[in-house]
């Protein structure tokens, strides 16, 4: 799919273990492109179980039908030029790898964070529960979480603010041409920004 003068469509695929920063990023990342007149949608993996796959479990073989779907709905948005925003655990590479090949413009972020940030920030207690033995195949715990080899954007929000992290990925939007550059002209690689948290 071509893109003219940064208005085609894209998808932004968000990975990472639970509570990293994975879902503040995207809306953060959501009012960015919406300020420059995008037509974006978000794909929030906790949002999309409760509707898209609903009746789903935490197999793997469920996990990655999980992903399917998202990966479908997002094709669907990138190929009439919207911008889609997924934002999901998507713990196995295989099938994210198949989704990027199924979707096309595509960027990976990979939310870098240690395991003990995500358990301080899980207010929700679903990681104390999972190590009790009281949630299966949790990621990150009891099911294995696979770190992408080679993603277009690295953001690590254990040292990192919203700022810094939304940074990294529009400059690399713009490089790739998916933004024009003079959305980011007045956003520095260091912008501060409010700290990521869930």
């Amino acid at each position: 799919m071509s893109l003219e003068k940064g208005r085609g469509g894209f998808t932004v695929w968000f990975t990472g273990l639970p509570c990293s920063g994975k879902t503040t990023l995207a809306r953060a990342l959501e009012e960015e492109l919406r300020s420059i007149k995008r037509q974006v949608e978000v794909l929030d993996g906790d949002e999309v179980r409760t509707r898209l796959t609903k009746g789903l479990g935490f197999s793997k073989a469920d996990r990655d039908e999980n992903i399917r779907r998202i990966a479908y709905v997002a094709k669907l948005l990138t190929r009439v030029q919207a911008v889609a925003i997924v934002a999901a655990v998507s713990p196995y590479r295989e099938i994210r790898d198949e989704a990027r090949a199924e979707i096309g413009n595509f960027i990976e972020v990979y939310v870098k964070c240690s395991l003990e940030e995500c358990i301080q920030r899980d207010v929700k207690g679903m990681y104390a529960r999972a190590l009790r033995g009281e949630i299966p195949n949790f990621t990150g715990v009891s099911d294995p979480y696979e770190p992408p080899l080679c993603p277009e954007v690295t953001v690590d929000t254990g040292a990192e603010d919203v700022g810094e992290s939304l940074s990294k990925i529009l400059h690399q939007l713009a490089q790739v041409g998916y933004i024009p550059w003079h959305l980011i002209e007045s956003f520095p690689q260091h912008r501060k920004g409010p700290q990521v948290l869930a």
